[in-house]
């Protein structure tokens, strides 16, 4: 069921009260007692069916009376039993009619009336089966119940669905927790199942149940959260949860529970948003990653002055420059000291202080458990950032860089992964966003400068796990327009990954290097000169002879744009550079028809610098 189906369903059964639903087959079973009653042929059957009736009608009663006592009951079971009792009632009302014929054509009815009213009786057999089995899930205190009614036959699913939804929104609390594990359990079996729950409504007293779970135990909460997260595995469901406010009830039970609920709210906001950009932009609206980095940086020492980046590993210098540099840092370290107290009480709210008092005096958590919640943090945090441009600004507005950085300076594994995720993620949104990149990487910005110092430390530490450097070169190659032409260091640790022995984080180094030097980098002619001067151009061209297709474009794209911009380094034309382009034009402009005109230019200028070059014949580019 879509969403748009499901709602207008929603809507439609609520513009149709359940006393309205089921006035008709309380109607009908009145007629077909009456009938029956009238009846002049079959009395006996009409006797026995007018019973059968009687016994349905009463049952039908007792949920009218039920349902008006009961503001919570689940309807959805009866109004679908319901549906069917008035089809069968209105069969037997057929039936008993006929019994009023007299002469010539009672002989003729006789000859079928006793397998119709065996067909009926059964039928209405079955709805009173049903009516009871309902009405017993209804007022039972106990589990849910696993007895199948004859409507749930051909699919006892849809039996269980109803029990565990029904006990959910009706029952005691540990029976609640029960039904929410039943009802995960089915959905994990299978979509049909996570589709089923949803069609009969069992969203809304999961997300209640963890909204008033509070109140009564973390198990409540992890029961209702488990069966949100296990159904919520397509957009479709996850826009679902959306619609009904589940996001503002996530959001204040991940500030407000334990920790071993939070763990589960956070992979269920992982989830969600990685499904669906507009919960993703729903969770913005929510400020969910204030949470989200105050549990992160737990335990983590934030203060700007006693950041450990590699630069402070250097041996003091005593030349008048570096005391004027010490002295400049010194003025600026002041000049901040009203933002960092800014950024301080953004993070230590009254909320927040409450929340850690109440974990602190209440609740104790093992280091593991500790480390978990943060994985699962930096998890939420990874995909609430991704292409999203609010949720970015709203982590680097906070102490959320300088945390990040503390991560991944300290921690190993999936949080130190996902902690580089997420700064990759937050540097692809600062590429296409300038007031974002001015705003929280400017170079002379603290924790921008922690996050470098951290990219670069995983860039050249890292050299046997590619899957830390890969994110940390994407991220440098991000913020290229951000760097000074005098930042060689950051050019030097590129340059020293061409020759990484993986191919793909060669690769992405010939990406990032070639955000350095295209032309809508300012300083790309500088950055040229120095690839040049730190050797990268026999690395680049082992890349493009040695490596795979990816590999040899990305390197091709990088030699053509050193090529325009120092068209006559000495080391080009020792690496044969314009043989190289020559020789791949062709293929790779038959693949990528866009770079064309790249090739053109770059063979174009090189013929012009380099000596001799004229002799060469120029391939129809």
């Amino acid at each position: 069921m879509s969403t748009a189906s499901a709602t207008l369903t929603l809507r439609s059964e609520e513009e149709k009260t359940l006393q309205e639903e089921l006035a008709l087959p309380i109607l009908l079973a009145d007629r077909v007692i009456k009938s029956a009653q009238e009846a002049e042929s079959s009395k006996q059957d009409c006797s026995d069916i007018s019973k059968q009736v009687d016994r349905l009608s009463q049952l039908l009663r007792s949920s009218v009376r039920l349902y008006a006592s009961t503001p919570s009951l689940y309807d959805r079971p009866l109004r679908r039993i319901s549906s069917d009792i008035t089809k069968n009632l209105d069969r037997a009302l057929t039936l008993v009619r006929k019994c009023k014929h007299t002469g010539v054509l009672r002989q003729v009815f006789s000859i079928t009336s006793v397998t119709d009213f065996r067909k009926v009786s059964n039928l209405l057999e079955s709805s009173i089966a049903d009516m009871k089995w309902l009405l017993s899930i209804f007022e039972c205190t106990g589990s849910a119940s696993l007895s199948l009614p004859p409507i749930a036959n051909d699919d006892p699913i849809l039996a269980w669905v109803w029990s565990y939804i029904s006990t959910i929104q009706m029952g005691q609390i540990k029976d609640r927790v029960d039904a929410a594990n039943g009802l995960a359990s089915l959905a994990n079996d299978s979509d049909r199942n996570r589709k089923l729950i949803v069609e009969e409504f069992g969203i809304l007293p999961l997300l209640k149940l963890l909204k008033d779970g509070y109140s009564y135990s973390p198990n409540a909460q992890i029961a209702a959260v488990n069966a949100l997260f296990s159904i919520a595995t397509n957009q479709q469901r996850v826009r679902l949860i959306t619609e009904f406010l589940g996001v503002p009830i996530i959001v204040k039970v991940l500030g407000d529970s334990v920790t071993k609920v939070q763990i589960k709210v956070a992979d269920l906001i992982a989830r969600m948003v990685e499904l669906d950009t507009y919960a993703q932009e729903e969770f913005v609206t929510q400020n969910v990653t204030r949470p989200l980095v105050l549990l992160l940086s737990t335990d983590l020492d934030l203060d700007l002055n006693s950041s450990n980046s590699s630069s402070n590993n250097q041996p003091a210098k005593t030349s008048i420059h570096s005391l004027v540099q010490m002295k400049n840092e010194l003025d600026y370290k002041k000049t901040r000291m009203n933002r960092v107290t800014s950024l301080n009480c953004y993070l230590d709210t009254s909320s927040s202080k409450k929340n850690a008092q109440h974990k602190k005096d209440g609740e104790m958590v093992s280091p593991e458990v500790e480390f978990k919640l943060k994985v699962s943090c930096a998890l939420a945090l990874w995909k609430l950032s991704k292409g999203s441009i609010s949720n970015s600004k709203k982590i680097t507005e906070t102490k959320g860089l300088l945390c990040l950085a503390k991560i991944i300076e300290k921690e190993t594994g999936d949080l130190q992964l996902n902690c580089l995720m997420t700064v990759m993620e937050i540097t692809a949104v600062a590429e296409t966003n300038a007031d974002l990149r001015r705003a929280a990487f400017k170079t002379n910005w603290p924790p921008a400068m922690a996050i470098l110092d951290q990219l670069l430390r995983v860039i050249q530490e890292e050299v046997n796990d590619p899957v830390l450097q890969i994110p940390a070169i994407r991220s440098i190659g991000c913020l290229a327009r951000t760097f000074p032409a005098k930042e060689t260091r950051i050019v030097s640790s590129l340059v020293d990954q061409l020759g990484n022995r993986n191919v793909e984080v060669a690769t992405e180094s010939a990406i990032a290097l070639g955000k350095f030097v295209c032309p809508e980098n300012f300083n790309c002619g500088q950055h040229s000169k120095a690839i040049i001067e730190f050797n990268g151009v026999p690395c680049l061209i082992k890349l493009i002879r040695n490596g795979g297709d990816p590999a040899k474009m990305q390197g091709l794209v990088l030699l053509c744009y050193l090529s325009l911009n120092v068209g006559n380094s000495k080391a080009l034309e020792e690496a044969r550079a314009l043989n190289v382009l020559e020789g791949a034009a062709r293929p790779v402009i038959a693949q990528y028809p866009e770079l064309r005109e790249l090739f053109a230019s770059a063979i174009h200028h090189l013929i012009l610098y380099q000596a001799g070059a004229h002799a060469h014949g120029r391939p129809c580019v």
